[in-house]
């Protein structure tokens, strides 16, 4: 299938014309921390059908967002990861995520929640409050760090080696902090005394 445009001679058009479509960007949101496979990706992101997860994964590699890489036995699983392309969109999320904290409001019973897709908007906490180092965030089972440099800040799965924060939360916590209702530095000052926390 050809792929539709808006005809704009727009530097926003353009883009829109490769990201645009539905799911896109939630597809590189999930990426943004590491390479992925396909049953991950579609666990994911529950609302997507395996037609259209399988219909954006084709198209954002054609667009050079994405990779897809085999591996395991016999090369018989495939990953797929960001692109320098595809990397490039982390600052656009980002923004995205700092505009829809004060769009998400009370979550509704309708509502699939993961705890990694607090991820983008803990970031800001975060890096507010160490502007540089690492930090490990524990949210029930998901553990995600982030790295934070002098030129920005990065999230990866798992836990960072001897990371300058390490903090547990749960999702309603992270929800809060994520949404400004809560500071994390009330949610450092209010942490249980046995918790490593920087």
């Amino acid at each position: 299938m050809p792929r539709r445009s808006y005809d704009h001679y727009c530097t926003v058009s353009r883009a829109l014309d490769i990201v645009g479509d539905r799911w896109n960007l939630l597809v590189v949101r999930e990426l943004c921390s590491g390479p992925r496979r396909y049953s991950d990706l579609f666990a994911d992101l529950p609302g997507i059908s395996t037609d259209v997860l399988a219909a954006r994964l084709k198209d954002l590699e054609r667009d050079g967002i994405l990779t897809k890489r085999r591996t395991g036995p016999r090369a018989g699983t495939a990953l797929y990861e960001l692109t320098e392309s595809g990397a490039a969109l982390r600052p656009v999320l980002n923004s995205l995520s700092v505009w829809g904290a004060g769009q998400l409001g009370e979550q509704r019973p309708t509502d699939a929640v993961r705890a990694h897709w607090f991820a983008l908007p803990l970031g800001h906490a975060v890096a507010a409050h160490l502007p540089t180092g690492t930090a490990t965030i524990r949210i029930g089972d998901t553990t995600f760090h982030y790295v934070i440099t002098e030129t920005g800040l990065t999230h990866h799965d798992g836990p960072a080696v001897a990371p300058d924060l390490d903090l547990r939360l749960d999702l309603a916590t992270a929800g809060e902090i994520a949404t400004g209702a809560r500071t994390l530095a009330d949610v450092l000052a209010e942490a249980d005394p046995g918790q490593s926390v920087a």
